[in-house]
């Protein structure tokens, strides 16, 4: 008989949050790997030999309840970025979420550093895996530079909207802003910025197929978080080979290494505007980058991440 196993995940169902496209992404390799398994976002209640549930905070009722049905059959808990960086020191229930995980899942293994000591024996590093898109040749006219996510405070999404005007006067850069904001403030904001600065477009939330075709004719992709636990988007910039520039936190030099050539301190629209500048006016320079990219899609290869799935499962169904 199959393994049933449930995923459960805040983000609910139609949304393109990284949360939702990860719980979808391991219900495949679920599939593959001869699982059964469904995507709920609170545990249905129903009986299961695993679950796997995202987000410490949102999905700590879940997994309470599902420890209380279900004493001996084990969790794994995928942690988010806000769960890392900002409610682990704010809320107790994703300490518990953690204490009743019999396995906690990180995206990139910097994450492990802020986690409390005691919890590392039950770490396994996950990394996300992008199915392979061919990059599209950028434009000629101009250095086309794409920013990609919702917005929402924790991204700082306006920080490369910011930097426009400080930018050399003969910079051809053009800035493309995806995703759906996340308030009315924020959309407000969007639409100011694009009213008032040059060459800056907010398209707002796209499909996913559609948003991955201005990443892969990018000449760059810009990665402004104050917090991630490690973006897909990232992921998918390293997969087609689009140079990266990153904020510098946690989360993206667990993807992009440490060695990574184009990092800026976070909300530092002066230092974002130099590497734009440099990425765009320097040729040896952006080649660099496109090497340091190339040196990190090994770790965005399916067999991977369906590897390190099954290796959790291994692990947890030994000791339940």
């Amino acid at each position: 008989m199959k393994l049933r196993i449930e995923i459960v995940t805040p983000a609910p169902a139609g949304t393109l949050h990284g949360n939702r496209i990860t719980a979808l992404r391991w219900h495949q390799f679920l599939s593959r790997l001869h699982y059964q398994s469904t995507v709920t976002e609170q545990w249905s209640g129903k009986s299961c030999d695993v679950l796997i549930a995202l987000h410490g905070l949102r999905s700590h009722d879940s997994i309470q309840r599902f420890k209380k049905a279900y004493p001996n059959n084990p969790v794994a808990l995928i942690m988010t970025g806000t769960d890392i960086y900002r409610d682990l020191k704010n809320s107790p229930k994703v300490i518990k979420s953690m204490e009743m995980a019999d396995a906690i899942v990180l995206l990139q293994p910097d994450a492990i550093q802020s986690l409390p000591q005691k919890f590392h024996p039950k770490v396994q590093v996950i990394y996300q895996s992008v199915k392979s898109i061919t990059r599209k040749t950028p434009p000629k006219r101009h250095f086309l530079a794409s920013i990609i996510g919702h917005l929402r405070i924790e991204k700082d999404p306006f920080c490369a909207a910011q930097c426009m005007p400080l930018l050399p006067s003969n910079s051809k850069i053009q800035l493309v802003q995806l995703g759906k904001a996340m308030s009315p403030g924020l959309k407000k904001q969007a639409i100011s910025f694009e009213k008032n600065v040059m060459r800056y477009r907010w398209l707002g939330q796209l499909s996913h197929s559609k948003t991955l075709q201005w990443l892969s004719r990018s000449h760059v992709m810009i990665i402004s978080s104050i917090m991630e636990g490690g973006a897909h988007v990232v992921s998918e910039a390293i997969a087609i080979g689009i140079p990266v520039i990153a904020s510098d936190i946690p989360g993206n030099r667990g993807l992009l290494g440490d060695s990574y050539p184009a990092y800026y301190p976070v909300g530092d629209k002066v230092a974002l505007s130099k590497l734009l500048n440099k990425a765009e006016s320097d040729p040896a320079f952006y080649q660099k980058l496109c090497k340091a990219i190339a040196g990190r899609q090994k770790i965005t290869k399916a067999e991977l991440e369906k590897k390190s799935i099954q290796k959790l499962l291994q692990t947890l169904l030994v000791k339940s």
